[in-house]
């Protein structure tokens, strides 16, 4: 598992391929204060034009935006609006590789909406299209511009509109090619029939197309997350994650138990091109080799940036980050609680949202790359951390005397200002067991260096079906080792000095 700001460091360093349906989407936004008299319809008085890239190349607008570069391969007409869009990816610093194919007997897809302004809503839409299947030399040229770049590619994408880019023989070649290369593939899929994905890394249908593939109602989490599975085995994928508009997310991974994550509490303006959004990050986060659920979160938060926006957005690497880590706007002392009644309140509240609630626990008398890593790769296992810190006279009983280094308030506050760790709870006990009693958190993350079973907690944590997360340690890194290294390390209790056997 990748920690989520080591992943988004390194976005800009990714490229992705991004293959699928491309289209033009204008938008005319204007007030209505009348009717026509005319015919009974609304008079829109326009008060302003947007033109942006839709469809597929939404998603390559996102990469973009995001700092990283995007090798995109559609198809457009022989026309006006087929230039325009070639003109409008050129706008974006180079990041985007436009590779159209021309297909002359189509026009390229054009999607024009007339929207009120003062209510914030879509009063028509005109669309010039043909969906149909590109004829089979356009298939050629789509895959041998799909053979020139994906061995330079972090993944790929294959953005389906279900408007004849991605023909069954377009999809098996692409998904081939990749898999052949390693190179992860995600889907945003169209149609009923999820088996012309097979092979795919992760496959993102919303609850509707979840619905009509698995031909059966989804009432509730539960039914999506068993439609998910069937799915995911019938196309033979990694993983399947469903977005579920105002509901959040579900993922469902195999040999694991669906995740589901809440949707962000935000003021919803325009949910145009938010699956876009959420397929790019995906496709992102999984370059940079960050797990399944930790993409999702991402993805997830993103959506809630985009959804706030009008028209068809995009989101910045700043705006992800302050939507998934909101914890990093908080002062420092906003995050220690010595008061677990009122500890107890803020994660009661989160619970309220539906998140998922992370704990991990130890004295970080020093810290170092090693407590960093942990804790990172901690926040990127849950939706809010809360790290359990012991007081000065239980490291003293831990580590001996001349421990802890630095007093509780200062060791308090260096973790506060980590953007990973969302509260500090301090405790007395030699053990967090208490606290995790009392928080009863749906995960428990600890270094790799323990067993499950040695993970204090464990037990009360699985009695009401959370899990035990263990994440990988920085090879070298101990507080003892820096105090060995400059001469100061302790002897506990008098004895000789031993390593610590909990992060410290």
């Amino acid at each position: 598992m990748l920690d989520v700001e080591l992943s988004l460091s390194r976005i800009p360093s990714q490229t992705i391929v991004c293959v699928g349906d491309l289209m033009l989407d204008q938008f005319v936004y204007g007030e209505v204060s009348r009717v026509s008299p005319e015919a009974p319809v609304p008079v829109i008085a326009v008060k302003r034009e947007e033109t942006t890239i839709g469809g597929a190349g939404n998603v390559a607008c996102n990469i973009a935006t995001l700092g990283a570069a995007c090798v995109f391969v559609g198809v457009v007409g022989d026309d006006a609006a087929g230039q325009t869009l070639r003109d409008a990816f050129a706008r974006h610093d180079g990041r985007v590789d436009a590779r159209l194919v021309v297909d002359p007997e189509r026009p390229t897809i054009r999607k024009l909406r007339f929207v009120s302004e003062h209510y914030s809503s879509h009063l028509l839409r005109a669309d010039w299209e043909r969906a149909a299947p590109v004829p089979e030399a356009i298939e050629d040229e789509i895959l041998a511009q799909v053979d020139a770049v994906l061995p330079d590619a972090g993944a790929v994408v294959l953005s389906d509109y279900a408007k004849g880019v991605l023909t069954p023989r377009v999809v098996r070649g692409v998904i081939a090619r990749a898999k052949a290369l390693g190179k992860p593939v995600i889907v945003d899929p169209k149609g009923r029939d999820f088996a012309v994905y097979r092979g795919a890394t992760l496959i993102t249908p919303n609850r509707k197309e979840l619905g009509e593939a698995s031909r059966r109602p989804l009432a509730d989490l539960d039914t999506v997350a068993v439609a998910a599975e069937e799915l995911r085995r019938t196309a033979e994928s990694d993983a399947l994650l469903v977005t579920l508009s105002e509901e959040g997310m579900l993922l469902k991974e195999a040999g694991r138990s669906a995740v589901h994550v809440p949707a962000a509490p935000v003021r919803v303006r325009d949910v145009s091109g938010a699956g876009d959004t959420v397929v790019a990050v995906l496709a992102l986060m999984l370059a940079t080799e960050a797990g399944f659920e930790a993409a999702m979160r991402a993805a997830n938060a993103a959506a809630a940036v985009v959804v706030g926006k009008r028209g068809t957005a995009t989101v910045s690497v700043l705006e992800l980050r302050s939507q998934l880590l909101p914890a990093a706007a908080l002062a420092s002392e906003e995050k220690i609680v010595f008061d677990h009644a009122l500890l107890g309140e803020r994660v009661a509240a989160w619970r309220k949202q539906g998140l998922r609630i992370g704990f991990t626990n130890g004295c970080f008398d020093i810290l170092h790359p090693g407590h960093v890593r942990v804790l990172s790769q901690a926040r990127a296992a849950c939706d809010r951390l809360v790290v359990g810190l012991n007081s000065d006279a239980s490291v003293k009983r831990l580590k001996g005397e001349g421990r802890p280094i630095q007093d509780v308030v200062a060791r308090a506050d260096v973790l506060a200002a980590l953007e990973a760790v969302d509260l500090v709870a301090v405790f007395e006990e030699d053990t967090p067991i208490e606290l995790i009693k009392r928080l009863r958190p749906n995960v428990l993350i600890k270094g790799s260096d323990y067993r499950v079973d040695q993970v204090v907690g464990h037990d009360v944590v699985a009695s009401y079906g959370g899990e035990v997360v263990l994440v990988d340690l920085v090879p070298g890194h101990s507080t003892t080792g820096i105090l060995k290294k400059s001469g100061q390390a302790p002897d506990r209790a008098g004895g000789p000095a031993v390593p610590d056997t909990m992060p410290g």
